[in-house]
């Protein structure tokens, strides 16, 4: 039971939080954020542009900054794993391509610093290469190198 209401809520919050994201970035939500800065300063001589005035401002802005990084830290998650997994099934599926790069965001950083130094290793190889369509290893490029 409360595992169902924990998957409801998490889908009322990501179906919420969707319909946020895309309205935020409309011009709309520009038009309407601009709206308010101008009210705000039109406003500014009537309050003697004092202190409280300015913290009205303040307060408000750094309540929607606070909940925007929130939101496109979630866009931007989401977004990242789709194109992760997009890309993932194009290695799955070239013959030839190395496994070892499918789910490689999930490697330690140094073993994804040797898998950029195997393939900074290899594209230096392939400047030089006769056929630069064709693929090697470092095993045949260094094999090639030594003739």
């Amino acid at each position: 039971m409360a595992n169902k209401k924990a998957n409801v809520l998490s889908l009322t919050l990501e179906v919420f939080s969707r319909k946020i994201t895309h309205w935020s970035g409309s011009s709309w939500a520009f038009l309407i954020a601009f709206g308010i800065i101008v009210v705000w300063a039109a406003t500014g001589p009537v309050f003697g542009f004092s202190d409280t005035w300015q913290l009205v401002i303040n307060t408000g802005t750094t309540i929607v900054t606070f909940l925007m990084v929130f939101l496109i830290q979630r866009a931007q998650n989401k977004e990242s794993l789709a194109v992760q997994l997009k890309l993932d099934e194009i290695v799955a599926a070239i013959k030839g391509a190395s496994n070892r790069l499918i789910n490689v965001e999930d490697l330690s950083e140094e073993e994804i610093n040797t898998l950029h130094k195997y393939y900074a290793k290899l594209a230096s190889g392939a400047k030089n290469d006769p056929e630069p369509t064709e693929s090697h290893t470092i095993e045949e490029e260094e094999a090639r190198l030594n003739e």
